[in-house]
């Protein structure tokens, strides 16, 4: 089974139209597969932006050939029937391209509806809901439904012939497992190695099906100091496990608890290196995991260069 390299399309740190550069150049730099985060906040101030993912999508899959997900969380900022809708209407558009992963979400973005945040066994409970409607509406049902979210007679006249995937967002064993119930698939984020193995294996064991892939966040520079400056400035913020990083709400508070984290935490949780022989060895080890797509991030806010050198010696080196 061949892995699959994508580019990870990060909102939060790019404009939307240098992030459309971005992906075209990465398909013609032998990026096989392309995933956008859904944001309404960047995790800092120093990120900067934050693009509607569902605007620019339909834009990324007119201007490539590659197939794309997105990470969406419904149910709060996002009515399930309108999520179904855009779902509905890119999978139609382009077909046999476009895949969702579905996830609780994180304050920064939900709290903005002036709705109380949920604890989260609510926001799974209402995610498992929406999940439902989503698919329900996806296969051409009318579907009302009152819980934790509430649906009125609505029905999608736009669908696609196939519905496309709606893969679990994890990053902890008990939510794989969890996932295996519903989801089509799972992604999961890179951490240390044995815990993205427990967190397939624990999605496997459970019954889970379909695809497996893992985002893997990464700063590369022509130097060492570079890159981890790099990676220091842009995702120092991005250090905290949860519940930190789901109920913090706003950028300025990542920024204010994250002020004093050094650069080594940062390397903890990125893969931080001027040897792109290195960076190959790293995410040879992720494959070897069994994952069948691997979407690569490097943390930067300039992609060009980092596109063009993994192209030209990364991706040849992948297993």
């Amino acid at each position: 089974m061949m892995t699959t390299y994508g580019f990870h399309s990060s909102h939060e740190q790019v404009h939307p139209a240098e992030l459309l550069k971005a992906v075209v150049r990465a398909e013609q730099a032998g990026f096989a597969a392309a995933m956008s985060s859904d944001h309404f906040s960047p995790w800092s101030e120093r990120q900067g932006h934050s693009g509607f993912a569902w605007s620019w999508l339909g834009a990324a899959l007119q201007a490539t050939g590659l197939p794309f997900g997105v990470v969406n969380a419904p149910g709060q900022r996002y009515h399930p029937a309108i999520i179904a809708q855009a779902i509905g209407t890119l999978a139609a558009m382009f077909p046999g391209r476009f895949w969702a992963a579905l996830g609780s979400g994180e304050a920064s973005n939900e709290h903005i509806t002036g709705d109380r945040w949920p604890r989260k066994e609510l926001r799974k409970a209402r995610l498992r809901e929406c999940v439902d409607v989503i698919r329900a509406l996806l296969a051409g049902e009318e579907v009302s439904h009152d819980g934790l979210v509430t649906v009125d007679r609505a029905r999608l006249w736009t669908r696609p012939d196939t519905p496309p995937e709606l893969i679990g967002a994890a990053v902890s064993v008990e939510t794989a497992r969890w996932c295996a119930e519903w989801a089509d698939g799972l992604i999961t984020v890179h951490g240390p190695l044995e815990r993205s193995r427990e967190v397939v294996e624990a999605y496997r064991e459970a019954g889970g099906k379909g695809r497996t892939a893992l985002q893997i966040h990464l700063s590369w520079a022509e130097t060492e100091e570079e890159a981890l400056a790099i990676a220091h400035d842009q995702w120092r913020s991005n250090v905290f496990a949860p519940p930190v990083s789901w109920d913090l709400d706003t950028a300025e508070l990542f920024d204010a608890i994250s002020a004093d984290v050094p650069p080594a935490r940062v390397a903890e949780v990125v893969n931080v290196s001027a040897d792109l022989g290195r960076h190959a060895a790293w995410i040879n080890e992720c494959a070897e995991l069994g994952f069948d797509e691997i979407y690569l991030h490097h943390v930067g806010q300039e992609q060009s260069a980092y596109i063009d050198a993994f192209g030209a010696k990364v991706l040849p080196q992948l297993r």
